[in-house]
């Protein structure tokens, strides 16, 4: 091996430690970061079916008589 190598080799090997937290950190991000996406993609998709499913039921439909009330308003006013 030449000088360069071996120096970057013994480098390496001080920074060992710093390298491995660092690759550790990096994969945990990643992990955590996909698994974020993961779950809000879902829940979007989740979301989204279930306001489809409630547009397609059908609605009841209710109709007041408010004469009644309108007559009691017109009294009150006069």
């Amino acid at each position: 091996m030449s000088q360069e190598k071996v120096d970057r080799y013994k480098q390496e090997k001080a920074n060992r430690k710093q390298i491995m937290k660092k690759q550790k950190r990096k994969k945990i991000l990643w992990n955590t970061s996909a698994a974020l996406v993961a779950v809000v993609l879902v829940g979007w998709i989740g979301y989204s079916g279930y306001q489809v499913y409630e547009d397609g039921k059908e609605r009841n439909v209710v109709e007041a008589n408010f004469e009644a009330v309108d007559s009691y308003l017109n009294e009150l006013a006069q």
